[in-house]
């Protein structure tokens, strides 16, 4: 008989969340198996229990999944793994911690498609706009897990990225300098404390990504106003009110209304970038499974793929 392909997942989390269960599925696994409260320490005796078992031929069939909620967490849980393998004993190892990598590549790249579009409307050398290059981007939510990934890929993207945090200038850059850090890019932190502070910060801003809870508007049509230089507004909040004001769930590179940019703003919604983000992270699941050779899947990867979904359904 064949063998089945069997997926282990790792999270330092209470549960796993079902919403990757239900993906591991859908990508072909036939035996997922999470496991619960794991910490560093438990990874490079569960990474092994995975590999040993198998032989040279079932690792092919065999894959590592790691979540939680902490992204840097997920990050040093994968280098345990990683660090646990030898060949020919080494299987592909996935991660995605509450979705934030899939989550936030889906944005990024949602994010250059629009100012590819929006700048070739405008006829601003749109031959040679690499998207986020040069532009400052101001994540709110920026200490959560969607938002801290999402500003290291525009980072790596080139752009000026600021992390902001309703708890004021010291939480976002202490955020802004431990993600930078561990992930090899500059991040800044900027407050979002009272309304000051982020009229102040979205004045200079080129592209907003609101990262923050569901159902917390962080941007009123007041706010926006302050926002002049303002290019695309992007969202992953699908619960209402909207996290921006003007901008719907299904918005996919929509012009705000009554917006108060030279420009027209495009503003991406929630469930525009939730269709980006399922198609990645399906993907990526569907490579892991296939692949002969063992992948590691993480950011770097998910915007790649993330691109590559945003460039065929390109007109």
């Amino acid at each position: 008989m064949e063998r089945p392909y069997i997926l282990h997942m790792f999270t330092p989390s209470r549960q796993m969340s079902p919403f990757d269960v239900n993906m591991a599925a859908d990508a072909g696994y036939q035996i997922i198996v999470p496991y619960t409260d794991v910490s560093i320490d438990d990874v490079k005796g569960l990474t092994q229990d995975t590999i040993f078992s198998r032989g040279p031929k079932g690792v092919a069939r065999t894959g590592i999944f790691i979540g939680g909620r902490d992204t840097t967490l997920a990050a040093d849980m994968t280098e345990r793994a990683l660090a646990s393998m030898f060949k020919p004993f080494v299987v592909s190892v996935m991660a995605d911690p509450s979705g934030a990598h899939t989550t936030a590549a889906a944005m990024v790249a949602c994010v250059e498609a629009a100012l590819k579009r929006h700048h070739g409307h405008h006829g601003h050398h749109s031959h040679h706009t690499r998207g986020l290059a040069g532009q400052r981007v101001l994540v709110l939510g920026g200490t959560g897990p969607v938002g801290r990934i999402a500003g290291v890929i525009a980072a790596q993207a080139g752009a000026d990225v600021h992390l902001s945090s309703r708890q004021g200038a010291d939480v976002a850059q202490s955020a802004a300098t431990a993600t930078g850090q561990r992930f090899g890019v500059t991040l800044h932190g900027a407050s979002a404390g009272d309304p000051a502070a982020l009229r102040a910060s979205l004045a200079d801003a080129d592209v907003v990504l609101a990262c923050a809870a569901a159902g917390v508007q962080v941007l009123s049509a007041a706010d926006l106003a302050f926002a002049t230089r303002l290019k695309v507004a992007a969202d992953v909040n699908a619960v209402p009110p909207e996290g921006i004001a003007g901008v719907g769930v299904t918005d996919d590179a929509k012009p705000i209304a009554g917006s108060a940019a030279a420009r027209t703003v495009l503003g991406i919604g929630a469930l525009a970038i939730g269709n980006v983000k399922y198609q990645t992270q399906h993907r990526l699941l569907v490579q892991m499974r296939q692949a002969e050779r063992a992948q590691v899947l993480s950011f770097a990867e998910a915007v790649a793929v993330a691109r590559a979904v945003l460039a065929e359904a390109a007109p």
